[in-house]
């Protein structure tokens, strides 16, 4: 299952993390966020153990969506020692986001 990624846990979960990170930047209103939803939580069970998957709701977490200049959702935002990495933006294949995950194994 995804972790559920707050301003509170982001630096634990994610920065400090000791596996690389990807993390979903979405909105409940949002239909591409929705329709990714589903992809996301089998890529979370998928890559358990090698890739932590993360998602952050920019509604509640206005604060991490502007520090990371998050201006579209869906927006997959990939970390690896700490630092931002690579950034992808928009609905995808299930198959085009698991290379972009699997790229920083």
């Amino acid at each position: 299952m995804a972790l559920h990624i707050t301003e509170q846990n982001f630096e634990a979960e994610v920065l400090n993390s000791d596996i690389p990170v990807m993390v979903d930047f979405y909105a409940d209103w949002c239909g591409p966020c929705k329709m990714m939803a589903p992809l996301v939580e089998k890529l979370a069970e998928e890559m358990d153990g090698r890739m932590k998957i993360g998602k952050v709701n920019v509604d509640d977490e206005s604060g991490l969506a502007v520090r990371y200049r998050v201006m579209n959702i869906p927006s997959f935002l990939f970390f690896k020692n700490g630092e931002l990495v690579d950034t992808a933006v928009g609905g995808m294949s299930a198959e085009a986001l698991r290379q972009k995950c699997m790229q920083y194994l």
